[in-house]
């Protein structure tokens, strides 16, 4: 009979011990889930801190005052297939960061008008109808004048008038 009592005390004494040992890891495995927590959070903390002054500097950057360049009122004759003849009259402004800019753009002046006549001539009534047809005449034009002024840049182009007749 002793023997059984014994074997019922040590198996009582294995299962306090088990005990013990599965609150330690618990207690272990919170303490490692609530680190990794707090080091979320600190380092979404830093994120967003540090890179709040770049975003102010960027601001600051954009916060300047653009630069408006006008072009000369440009009239045309729209490509019509033999019809009556339509006219387009547009009067553009370029938008550009700085007056060095403005003052690479002037002498290369005649090269934007020229690019911009000969596109414009090609169009038919149907292109410039409706929104998307002058946001597709926008960055048509927008194009065509980055690449007649390069190594200067325009930002974009402002339409000040568009009459199709």
């Amino acid at each position: 009979m002793s023997d059984v009592a014994d074997s019922e005390v040590d198996g009582s004494a294995e299962d306090g011990a088990g005990a013990k040992s599965g609150r330690r890891r618990l207690i272990i495995i919170g303490g490692a889930i609530l680190a990794a927590l707090i080091l979320a959070g600190a380092a979404g903390a830093w994120f967003l801190v540090g890179t709040g002054s770049d975003t102010d500097q960027h601001a600051a950057a954009d916060a300047r005052e653009p630069h408006f360049f006008e072009l000369p009122v440009i009239t045309v004759n729209l490509s019509t297939g033999g019809g009556n003849p339509e006219f387009l009259r547009i009067w553009i402004a370029l938008e550009v960061r700085d007056e060095a800019m403005m003052s690479m753009i002037e002498p290369r002046l005649p090269r934007v008008l020229d690019a911009f006549q000969v596109y414009l001539r090609e169009l038919r009534r149907s292109d410039l109808e409706g929104s998307a047809g002058v946001y597709r005449l926008k960055e048509e034009l927008h194009r065509r004048i980055n690449l007649a002024v390069y190594p200067a840049t325009v930002d974009n182009i402002l339409f000040k008038e568009i009459l199709v007749q």
